[in-house]
């Protein structure tokens, strides 16, 4: 492979755009930036050898034949002053203006990150690249044309950084310039980082087109004339020329698709440039009337871009003499976006009423899929740098999946999505509020495959929400990134309002313990909240659950702050020792309808109508249980009879009971509502899945009357579909 390494001057670079850029203050800029940055630049040298100033002219010489703007250039020639001279960004800013400082500064960042030593490293190198290129694409613009002149000057460079050079090209920057549309540049890059990572294949291939040279030549002529003949008796107007596949491109059908050399059909094609879309139609007609066309093979890309903006109408013929070409039929305007891509979109754009946003804007909506690029980098850039990374290589280099909007916009997706892909694709809000689509007019299941050519509409509800089945179903990164934080979002939540329940559950339990009949809600004052520096009883719960203040602390501060008086005289009489047969409020009484120090067993959590015994506890009086529990089974010395006090009326009981289910998205959310509707309180819940057979266990401790009300609830709740089970808990 010769290996184009031509040393160019300035005016060569000239002589390149000042074919379009016809604005005298503009080239003058542009000579300008040269001659600073041959100033900057004069005393270094590259490991060729050569001046230091080759590089930027060379890098600046890219741009024009890819015909960029001349901000583009200038910030091509000004891309090192930064970094590798005494430059400072003020001057630079004084000398060109705020925007050529912007890219400079942009690619200087890139730059710094481009000697790796890991992977991690590498991850955060290009995460920087695309942040850059997302922020405003001339910076990657700028940053191919300074890889491609590198790569072409890369046997200087030690063997080892060859290898990892030749490598980061074709992970990070081959991809770029495709979706950019930079076909020709892209090519290059394949092929020289192919010519140093497996040399061997690079050569046999090289041979295999040198010996087929002389044959296809001939075909290629012969082809071009019959062709040309044919359409010249029409009135279109016309040109053709002719291409080689490239190296790279026969490798990958070679060594990865398996196939040989002989089967590669479109080794050569003839590309034929007209004047209008009509034109590439009626020629196409010509061609098929002439040729046979090879089934399968015929693409509209001019009915349906690609990503990065190619437009050309591709068939493959067969010729009278046993030969198979590929056929290219495009306008000048589409040859011109299919070399040059979005660079091609400054040609006339840069001037001194640039505006970035308003550009950016544009090339979004010219350029679908960087639309996506950008709202993904901004989503996922706090990411793990190599998660990041290799999750854009997979939701946007990779993807070639094509699926419309009902409006015809077109949404590029990753082999293998879902409606939910397409979802979140579109925003995150109408990603986590789907409640159905339609493919092709059809109702079908989000776990729908998408394929090429599908249009999808999304149904969306206020009830609707994401769930943890979705992130068996969706295939982009971007979309299971954003169920994440949703479900991350939900769970935090839900264990901050589980917490403060058990806070309050902990509390409720102190003052029952204490025989405080007092509802502790209503005592939690201003006072008592501003003692403890909270905002919120729920702040206070929290406290409490996560042990930073205790029931004691509260109870404490209660029964003796001088400034509460009458509510610690009001606790004094519960606090202290209890007086037999004077107080008949308690829940529970002796058999003999005597009162007695008692606290119902969290163990078994006994509530009125369930058969229970009294068990004497050393030092905390009488311990009420339900007659089943096992903890007292043996204990039978200690237990006394109690009953139940049928004076007590619409009191509440904690009770656990535990809810046997199959799993189903949604479940929870289900049985929660229940317990709301029937105005039941709920201050513990737990859920526990089951993977050997598909089933749940929630286990819940919830208020309640009595043993009719807890019957009334655990009927409700059987009527949930999914749960088969319901039990009382012992501990």
């Amino acid at each position: 492979m010769d290996i184009e390494n031509k040393i160019y001057t300035f005016e060569d670079v000239y002589n390149v755009y000042s074919t379009y850029i016809h604005d005298q203050s503009e080239l003058s800029k542009i000579k300008e930036a040269y001659e600073f940055a041959k100033l900057k630049h004069k005393d270094q040298f590259r490991k060729s050898g050569d001046p230091y100033i080759v590089h930027l002219i060379a890098v600046a010489h890219i741009l024009a034949s890819l015909q960029t703007g001349p901000s583009t250039i200038i910030a091509g020639l000004l891309h090192d002053t930064i970094e590798d001279t005494d430059t400072t960004a003020d001057e630079i800013e004084k000398k060109f203006g705020s925007e050529i400082l912007m890219l400079v500064e942009s690619v200087t960042k890139i730059t710094r990150l481009s000697d790796y030593q890991n992977v991690d490293f590498a991850a955060e190198s290009h995460r920087k690249i695309f942040i850059g290129m997302a922020k405003d694409i001339r910076v990657i613009i700028v940053k191919l044309a300074d890889r491609l002149h590198n790569m072409r000057t890369l046997q200087f460079q030690k063997p080892e950084k060859i290898k990892s050079i030749s490598k980061e090209t074709m992970e990070v920057y081959v991809p770029i310039a495709h979706r950019l549309g930079l076909s020709a540049l892209k090519s290059e890059l394949e092929d020289l980082s192919l010519y140093y990572l497996e040399p061997e294949k690079f050569k046999e291939i090289e041979d295999l087109l040198l010996d087929q040279r002389d044959n296809l030549e001939t075909a290629v002529a012969t082809l071009k004339t019959n062709i040309a003949s044919i359409i010249s008796e029409s009135s279109i107007k016309f040109e053709i020329t002719s291409r080689v596949k490239s190296i790279y491109s026969i490798y990958k059908k070679m060594y990865i698709k398996g196939k040989s050399f002989d089967e590669i059909y479109d080794i050569l094609a003839l590309r034929i440039i007209t004047e209008t879309e009509m034109n590439c139609y009626e020629i196409l007609g010509y061609i098929h009337a002439t040729f046979k066309p090879i089934p399968g093979r015929f693409k509209d890309y001019i009915a349906t871009p690609k990503p990065n903006m190619y437009q050309s109408l591709h068939t493959t013929i067969m010729t009278g003499d046993g030969h198979i070409f590929e056929i290219q039929i495009r306008t000048k305007l589409m040859d011109e976006v299919a070399e040059s891509g979005i660079a091609a979109h400054w040609r006339y754009k840069e001037s001194k009423n640039y505006d970035p946003k308003a550009e950016q804007k544009e090339i979004e909506e010219r350029l679908h899929w960087f639309k996506d690029f950008v709202s993904f980098s901004n989503e996922t850039s706090g990411n793990d740098a190599k998660e990041y990374v290799d999750a854009l290589q997979h939701d946007i280099f990779d993807a070639n999946v094509y699926i419309f909007t009902p409006k015809g916009k077109v949404v590029t997706l990753p082999k293998g999505s879902t409606p939910i892909d397409f979802a979140y694709r579109i925003h995150t809000d109408v990603g986590n509020s789907l409640s159905g689509a339609k493919v092709n007019n059809q109702l079908v299941p989000i776990s729908t495959v998408l394929k090429t050519g599908d249009v999808v509409e999304i149904k969306t509800s206020k009830n609707a929400a994401p769930n943890s089945e979705w992130l068996k179903i969706a295939n982009s990164s971007l979309a299971r990134s954003n169920i994440k934080k949703y479900l991350t979002k939900q769970n935090a939540d839900f264990i901050k309002e589980d917490n403060i329940l058990k806070g309050k559950a902990s509390l409720i339990d102190s003052f029952r313990e204490r025989k405080i009949k007092e509802n502790p809600e209503r005592l939690l004052t201003k006072m008592v909240l501003d003692y403890f520096k909270v905002d919120s009883v729920d702040e206070l719960y929290l406290l409490i659950n996560n042990k930073n203040v205790t029931p004691s602390h509260i109870i404490e501060f209660l029964g003796i702050n001088q400034n509460n008086q009458d509510l610690a005289s009001s606790l004094a009489g519960t606090v202290n020792k209890r007086k037999i047969a004077e107080n008949f409020n308690d829940v529970v009484l002796l058999e003999n309808g005597d009162s007695a120090m008692t606290s119902l067993a969290s163990c078994c959590t006994p509530i009125p109508g369930d058969d229970i015994v009294g068990f004497i506890s050393k030092g905390k009086g009488i311990k009420v249980h339900r007659s089943n529990c096992p903890n007292i089974k043996n204990m039978t010395q200690r237990i006394i009879q109690v009953i139940w006090n049928k004076n007590i009326k619409n009191a509440d009981y904690p009770v656990d009971i535990a809810i046997e289910c199959y799993d189903r998205a949604g479940l929870l959310v289900d049985i929660l509502n229940t317990f709301s509707q029937l105005k039941i309180a709920v201050y513990k819940v737990n859920a526990k899945f089951h993977p050997a057979d598909g089933t749940t266990t929630i286990s819940v401790m919830i208020m309640v009357d009595d043993v009719n009300d807890l019957n009334r609830v655990i009927s409700k709740i059987k009527n949930i579909a999914g749960v088969f089970e319901i039990i009382r808990v012992l501990h």
